[in-house]
């Protein structure tokens, strides 16, 4: 999978690009099973809420089979070694729910902050790239982005460890408030399988999710490989410390796990 020129230049103007359906909802679906399957794990890279429903869950493609492919899936590693101009190996890989009701805010932030700051990472040639798993609306806590705001660079922030389960670099609103005074403030929504890459600077967030309905998103934070992390102060399955450049699988590579999926379904 190639980017166009067209969507080339967009991502490079706003910071971010979006790519409705770009899995089909039978993968979603595989996927999002999968992830319930994970977050009922007892591990220590599955995160909870305060109120004991998953927040994030670490490496699933390490273990597991169908997450596995998705972190060496062509329709997202090609985009982000077209962008970054370069290898890439896979920093971190998580999958984060909003579980209806109870999922808790993200705060305004740039993932290249922590990344600098916790990880020693040289420069912001990294980038996520998403896959939705369920439906996100305006309703159930999508994410959040101010447009062209990875143009300021890395902004000063301050480290969040109260607010939620998740320890976070945070920007102050004195500076989300400027910055969206420039850029504005979307929300990307879409069905399942819709994928979004965004610039390491990009700033985003997400509210809570008081809706009765999921929203689960997979990550993949994707480094070109020589500009791999310096420091190993975070749990390995956090910042990974594999540097070797990912080989991505056919296209195809799910389609015998979905396969295996309707025999079983058509078996029960």
């Amino acid at each position: 999978m190639k980017l166009t020129n067209t969507q080339l230049g967009e991502f490079e103007r706003e910071g971010y690009l979006f790519l409705p359906g770009c899995f089909s909802r039978e993968e979603a679906a595989l996927l999002n099973d999968e992830a319930r399957k994970v977050f009922a794990l007892e591990r220590e890279e599955v995160w909870r809420e305060k109120s004991g429903v998953a927040r994030t869950a670490f490496a699933a493609h390490t273990y597991n089979e169908a997450h596995g492919r998705l972190g060496r899936h062509p329709r997202l590693i090609g985009p982000v070694e077209q962008v970054l101009g370069g290898r890439v190996y896979m920093h971190q890989y998580k999958i984060n729910a909003k579980a209806a009701f109870d999922g808790d805010v993200w705060q305004w932030h740039q993932d290249y902050g922590t990344w600098k700051a916790d990880d020693e990472m040289p420069e912001p040639r990294a980038m996520n790239i998403a896959v939705f798993l369920d439906d996100v609306t305006a309703a159930n806590g999508p994410l959040l982005f101010i447009p062209r705001s990875h143009k300021a660079g890395v902004l000063a922030a301050g480290h969040d460890l109260e607010t939620t389960s998740y320890p976070l670099w945070t920007l102050d609103r004195a500076t989300i408030m400027r910055l969206a005074k420039e850029g504005g403030c979307v929300a990307p929504t879409g069905p399942a399988g819709s994928m979004l890459m965004f610039h390491s600077c990009l700033v985003h967030a997400s509210p809570p999710n008081i809706s009765p309905f999921d929203r689960t998103i997979v990550y993949l934070s994707l480094c070109e490989v020589s500009n791999h992390i310096r420091r190993f102060k975070r749990k390995p399955w956090i910042a990974h410390r594999n540097f070797t450049p990912i080989d991505a699988l056919a296209d195809d590579c799910l389609d015998d796990l979905v396969r295996a999926r309707k025999t079983q379904d058509a078996a029960e």
